[in-house]
């Protein structure tokens, strides 16, 4: 018995070995393989990026722009006539505080009426849009700090794409609302009042459910400012769209069980509730973006284990070999090297081939260019005649980056050792063959 625990236990340490750090050297194409990747990746990538603290201020984004977002979807409600429906929904929604959701929406007829007439015309769609783009701008910083991507929108940009998401989330969400209603009546007029069957009831019960798979697919290949696989979008917003009903779900049977507070909270009683609910739901949408990108980026992981430990040597010579190549092509007017297809046609890690990117620029050796579709497609070139590029140039480019012999005492101490050092490295770059870098490719 004893020898058959312990060979049980041998048997879950090494499985759980293999899940947390062997997958990476498992080469296999296979898809399950491929699934275990993808769910350490999540996992890893969910726990080193603080997603729970900016879950937390994304509730605070949210609640700050919640009155101006419920003036904005009732101003669209009311565009297509959907004005009591959502009040219904709403109602429905949170049936032990209907005097609660009666005085918000006072708030927002009368924050309607102020921006839309007077003086405060101005003033009031102003600080409609900017609360808006407020949460817009903190919702697309999280997706590219996921993604780890540091470029931002243009303003042009910014313009066009929070204008298509303002216009269009809005309406689906409607949709989603009062969707089940419209297709009900539609159904019943073809069959001219007939019973339905219960299948045609649960197809039209099952359409907000759809809505929020498009929702959610939506924000995650629009969000972020990168190119995005359709493929795992879908796949992150099928799972967390459904994730979110059942969440809804909760909420609204939980809010039976708050009506029983109301004596001692009056109408703030569902306050907490709704932060909690907020609170879950972005974590919901976080671990999406963080699934889409785990799926997309798995393959370039395969040495991610080794890249955390990698040697000083070794990343300074695979330093310069970039630059080599970034050289070549442009002496060859051969295009620009792209961090894409350093992760991608090199299995580069992600983090290691930014090291080495950001080494370059700050040494004054690349600097970046934008091209393509998106912002963040970066391309880089040398900084001055790649015939000047010679490795003792380059050498000394990056070991001279940062600042040095500010420590004075120390240098006093240690100057014996500083001057030897020096040296040996004249010494050592006038043996080199100091030819440019990119004749070695």
């Amino acid at each position: 018995m004893g020898e058959r625990q312990e060979s049980l236990w041998s048997r879950i340490n090494r499985n759980l070995r293999y899940i947390i750090s062997g997958v990476w050297n498992d080469t296999r194409d296979h898809w399950s393989v491929k699934m275990v990747k993808i769910i350490n990746l999540s996992v890893q990538s969910f726990l080193d990026r603080d997603l729970q603290l900016r879950a937390a201020s994304l509730t605070y984004s949210t609640v700050l722009a919640i009155v101006p977002a419920l003036a904005m979807l009732f101003a669209i409600a009311r565009g297509f006539g959907f004005q009591n429906l959502m009040q219904s929904e709403l109602l429905r929604y949170f049936p032990s505080q209907r005097q609660a959701l009666e005085n918000a929406l006072v708030y927002v007829d009368n924050y309607l009426s102020q921006a839309s007439q007077g003086i405060f015309i101005g003033i009031g769609l102003i600080f409609l849009l900017w609360t808006l783009v407020s949460l817009m701008s903190n919702v697309e910083n999280t997706f590219n700090h996921v993604w780890g991507i540091t470029t931002r929108r243009s303003l042009q940009r910014k313009f066009t794409d929070y204008s298509a998401l303002f216009l269009l989330l809005p309406v689906l969400i409607v949709c989603s609302a009062g969707i089940s209603i419209f297709m009900s009546d539609a159904v019943q007029r073809v069959f001219e009042g007939k019973d339905l069957s219960p299948m045609v009831h649960r197809l039209l019960s099952f359409m907000p459910t759809v809505i929020s798979w498009i929702i959610f697919t939506a924000a995650y290949y629009m969000v972020p400012n990168t190119r995005v696989k359709l493929t795992g979008a879908l796949c992150a917003g099928i799972l967390c769209g459904t994730l979110f009903q059942v969440v809804q779900m909760l909420f609204m049977s939980g809010q039976i069980y708050v009506s029983k507070y109301n004596a001692i909270y009056g109408s703030f009683a569902f306050l907490p509730l709704m932060l909690v609910w907020m609170q879950i739901s972005w974590l919901i949408t976080l671990a999406g973006v963080v699934l889409t990108y785990a799926w997309q980026n798995f393959d370039s992981f395969v040495y991610r284990g080794k890249a955390q430990e990698v040697s000083p040597a070794y990343s300074r010579h695979l330093t310069l070999a970039v630059l080599a190549l970034a050289a070549k092509r442009f002496k060859q007017r051969d295009g620009y090297l792209t961090r894409h297809e350093l992760i991608y046609d090199y299995d580069i890690p992600g983090p290691l081939a930014d090291s080495m990117l950001e080494q370059l620029q700050r040494a004054g050796l690349i600097c970046a260019i934008t091209g393509g579709k998106h912002d963040d497609d970066k391309a880089f070139q040398p900084a001055c005649d790649p015939d000047d590029i010679t490795i003792v140039m380059a050498t000394n480019a990056l070991a001279d980056q940062g600042h040095s012999h500010f420590i004075v005492k120390a240098d006093e101490r240690f100057a014996p050792v500083l001057k030897h050092l020096e040296a040996l490295r004249q010494s050592q770059q006038e043996m080199a063959n100091d030819v440019p870098l990119y004749r070695l490719l």
